[in-house]
């Protein structure tokens, strides 16, 4: 099937009221038959429902048809973007390893790798996405993951996806992509050799700021990489957690087994039902949207690099990006998302510009229907100081647009008027 035919059908089996739309299963708990069918379920001899911190109906549906659009095996839903990350971490490293990331990264996940981590005994070490061959330099035998994004923000640069995931796999580490601005639409590490992916729902794929989530993706086969691989021992060893199982002997994705039966269950950070349901409905026209985002962000940003007060557009889309090779090489038909970003002179200068737009929102969010602005220097990347603020592309003077579904003559005349005040 198509991706567009797998977005509205994959996953869904109707139940026996024939219902068209996935059913919303809003319960914590379910019931066993019998003991003997409980203790089956918790042995993993039988699958099925055991209570909603670990699965839910709703929710399989969400993470069936997601892995599906991603080209994965199996995929796990969480409370919020942040979570799939940190669970796509932890599930590798451990006190006392390290973690090599792309500078160039959301701020969130910036903070989160270099002082969260930092107290869970877990380095990170940084290497510029523009040039993956410091990877090198920087991994050991402690070394458990590569982490990067494969459109960045608000840097707005495309990573060499391939060139990272051939050093990965070459020492037999993880590579973890964010592909949350690119989306599945646009652009499917898997096929560059990549072995996770992790999204936040909330942005473009539920696609009206209407929820809080994420989604991990295991790809195809990775208990290949995993298995009798000494960087991962806690994959081949039997888990005293978990009545002695050993994840890479069992038939199931091995990354997000563990991540359901250990993390799931004892962190807890998982989606509520209803979410995972506003996601599915999303996912629907994620395929139509991504296209017109990816339109009217192409018209915007060219008509910023034709204006005087612009120092800089960011935008793959552009032929005078740096970025536009890999933007052709890795997104689909070279449509490359509704995320862009300009400089202009001062931090001044910024907020004033920011403050003079109508119908863009100052949020700090992005992928909604709706077009949103935002200053990240005095916002998402205000905890940084000024040489890390340079260091991961975003100087005081950048303005971040989340180009939303409006008119792109009215998006355009907003802008034009808010430069030229």
């Amino acid at each position: 099937m198509d991706l567009q035919t797998k977005a509205l059908h994959a996953g869904y089996e109707k139940d026996s009221q024939g219902t068209m739309a996935v059913p919303i299963y809003m319960t914590t708990a379910y019931e066993f038959h019998n003991v003997a069918h409980a203790a089956n379920l918790f042995a993993l001899k039988e699958l099925g429902n055991i209570y909603t911190r670990l699965n839910n109906p709703t929710t399989d549906v969400f993470e069936k048809r997601f892995a599906e659009l991603e080209g994965g095996a199996a995929a796990i839903a969480t409370s919020s973007g942040m979570s799939a990350i940190f669970y796509a971490i932890v599930n590798a490293a451990q006190a006392g390893d390290n973690i090599i990331c792309a500078k160039q990264l959301y701020g969130g996940s910036l903070t989160l790798n270099t002082h969260t981590l930092k107290r869970f005994g877990i380095e990170a070490r940084f290497f510029d996405v523009h040039k993956p061959e410091q990877i090198e330099a920087l991994l050991d035998d402690k070394t458990k993951v590569i982490f990067f994004e494969s459109l960045t923000n608000p840097s707005i640069d495309v990573a060499d996806i391939e060139a990272i995931t051939t050093i990965a796999n070459k020492y037999g580490i993880l590579s973890v992509v964010d592909n949350t601005v690119a989306t599945p639409v646009l652009c499917r590490p898997f096929e560059f050799g990549a072995d996770i992916t992790v999204h936040s729902a909330s942005k473009y794929t539920t696609g009206q700021g209407l929820a809080i989530g994420g989604i991990l993706v295991e790809r195809k086969n990775l208990v290949e990489k995993l298995k009798a691989n000494p960087r991962y021992a806690h994959f081949n060893e039997p888990d005293a957690s978990y009545h002695g199982l050993v994840y890479v002997e069992v038939p199931l994705p091995p990354y997000t087994l563990r991540t359901r039966l250990s993390l799931l269950r004892d962190i807890g950070a998982v989606s509520s039902p209803f979410n995972s349901w506003l996601f599915i409905q999303g996912m629907e026209t994620l395929a139509l949207r991504m296209k017109e985002h990816s339109k009217n962000a192409q018209a915007l940003a060219e008509f910023l690099e034709a204006h005087p007060r612009v120092k800089k557009v960011n935008y793959p889309g552009l032929r005078s990006n740096e970025n536009y090779t890999n933007a052709q090489k890795y997104f689909e038909d070279g449509a490359c998302s509704g995320l862009l970003s300009f400089e202009v002179q001062s931090l001044e200068e910024a907020a004033k510009i920011v403050d003079a737009t109508k119908l863009y929102s100052l949020v700090v969010n992005i992928g909604d229907s709706k077009s949103i602005i935002t200053h990240p220097a005095s916002t998402t990347h205000q905890q940084l100081s000024q040489e890390e603020l340079l260091a991961c592309g975003v100087p005081s003077g950048l303005i971040r647009i989340s180009c939303g579904l409006e008119s792109i003559k009215d998006l355009i005349a907003d802008m034009k008027q808010a430069l030229e005040a």
